[in-house]
């Protein structure tokens, strides 16, 4: 536990109703923990959540009418927390900070329903899996479901008229390498009240695990986008040559430009369609996502990165036909930096996924230079949960990329069609077409009915197993689309 961790908490456990709490708290608990070796998080259930299925987690379920701050006339944010049990087996401290002091929440079996199962023996030591803020964000006669923080060190949010879709993380060590990925653990939390009327909420975080430890600041505003606005201080226990900063994680399964073998009444299944990148030079950047054969990964080296996310840009019922997935609600998500975050790449993990039920895509920010053990950086940035994010909305931008054979007797050539929608283009572009292997062909550019404009060009792989495509549209010289980029493999 925190208690014997942090000397202010210890003494509250001892009897004191609350601790003394500032800014620069959890970043010096986050620096101790780095100075000592690790010690893994209690994942000890007791016997009665011991043999919980996933069923039985399913009903233990928080009574809304227990929610924190529920009794709070003005405010605008809500929190449950989660049980324990199933997957969710570390036992997560939750602290409330209210006038610089915090108190621990103690568990009590009171705040959850069981139902139609019996209330389990449990003390009050159990504690919390994790927890969820809920704030009028559709309307202001209901409280929706904002965010969730579970498992490990991620989270996720909507934005209004959204539902959940991937996630974020606190950090990424190892993403799709061959050696075991490593998931540090948002180990504690500080809850701090929010004042009646504020529109924003601060939650700290404290993550651990065997290789760094770190201290997180989210100020976070519910909206038509929601906004979150992350402090990061990381304290390396050994050298982190691969960290992932600000971490996104997907699903990609198929598309018009990726169906091979696939045998499904939709048009499409994912979370998001694709990687979008405003790099240092201020090149808007498409990356359609791909279901390889095997693990692909991609680096997009940049200077100064303005920003990256994992987008979904499909947003009509007919894009996808599931009325119950609902893929067209899923939110995008953008990392904006707001430091200067020096050499590095834009790194895109793309694993192989034979359904829809497991995550296979991940992107985050890889620095250059090593992280050092006993260092410390720090990574800020605003992460915008969003249907509708156009960084550069005089640019036309992709709206599909679709990918099939070639008439004719070789099969082997790929015709490849991209439709570009919005910006300033109103005379017709030029099309400029590239590929770093392989040939491509008849490349053309005409209107396309209903509006925008519609490229088509041959490509050729000459025996070659991977090649990458670039395209863009152009006027006098000047770029009026995004850059459209594909990786191309046998």
């Amino acid at each position: 536990m925190l208690a014997g961790w942090w000397p202010a908490l210890a003494a509250a456990a001892q009897g004191a109703t609350s601790a003394p709490f500032d800014a620069d708290t959890v970043l010096q608990l986050a620096r101790a923990l780095a100075a000592g070796a690790y010690e893994p998080p209690d994942t000890t259930l007791p016997p009665a959540l011991a043999g919980a299925n996933y069923d039985q987690y399913r009903d233990f379920r928080y009574r809304a009418d227990k929610a924190l701050w529920r009794d709070r006339p003005g405010v605008d944010f809500q929190a449950q927390f989660f049980h324990r049990g199933f997957l969710f087996k570390p036992r997560i401290e939750m602290h409330v900070v209210e006038e610089e002091q915090a108190r621990e929440l103690p568990f009590s079996t009171a705040l959850f329903d069981y139902s139609p199962n019996p209330t389990p023996a449990l003390d009050d030591t159990t504690g919390f899996a994790g927890f969820r803020l809920h704030a009028p964000l559709n309307s202001r006669e209901y409280f929706d479901e904002l965010c969730v923080f579970l498992g490990a060190s991620y989270f996720r949010a909507v934005g209004k008229g959204l539902a959940y879709g991937l996630s974020a993380r606190g950090l990424s060590l190892g993403s799709g390498d061959p050696a075991p990925e490593e998931f540090p653990v948002f180990r504690a939390f500080w809850l701090h009240r929010p004042e009646p009327g504020s529109a924003t909420i601060t939650i700290d975080a404290l993550l651990d695990g065997p290789s760094v430890s770190g201290a997180y600041r989210f100020r976070i505003q519910p909206g038509e986008d929601t906004v979150f606005e992350v402090d990061a201080r990381l304290f390396p226990r050994v050298d982190l040559a691969r960290a992932g900063i600000a971490p996104l994680t997907s699903m990609y399964q198929f598309d018009a430009s990726d169906r091979t073998g696939i045998d499904d009444y939709r048009p499409s299944v994912h979370d998001s369609d694709g990687l979008g990148l405003l790099t240092g030079t201020d090149e808007q950047v498409w990356r359609p996502l791909h279901n390889p054969s095997s693990i692909q990964h991609s680096g997009f080296q940049d200077r100064t990165p303005r920003g990256f996310g994992l987008m979904q840009r499909k947003r009509g019922f007919g894009d996808f036909e599931d009325a119950e997935a609902g893929y067209e609600r899923r939110p995008s998500a953008w990392i904006e930096p707001l430091d200067d975050w020096g050499d590095g790449e834009v790194h895109l993990v793309e694993i192989p996924t034979a359904d829809e039920y497991q995550d296979n895509i991940v992107a985050f920010w890889r620095p250059t230079e090593p992280l050092k053990a006993g260092s410390e950086s720090r990574w800020r940035y605003r992460l915008h949960w969003t249907a509708t994010k156009l960084w550069k909305p005089e640019l036309a931008h992709v709206a599909a990329t679709r990918i099939g054979a070639r008439p004719g007797e070789d099969h082997s050539i790929r015709l490849v069609i991209i439709d570009f929608e919005g910006g300033n283009v109103s005379e017709a572009p030029q099309i400029e077409v590239a590929a770093t292997s392989g040939r491509v062909a008849n490349p053309v550019v005409h209107a396309r009915p209903g509006g925008g404009w519609r490229v088509g060009f041959e490509f050729a792989p000459e025996g070659r197993t991977s090649s990458e495509l670039r395209a863009r549209l152009q006027r006098d010289g000047n770029s009026v689309s995004e850059t459209w980029v594909y990786r191309w493999s046998a």
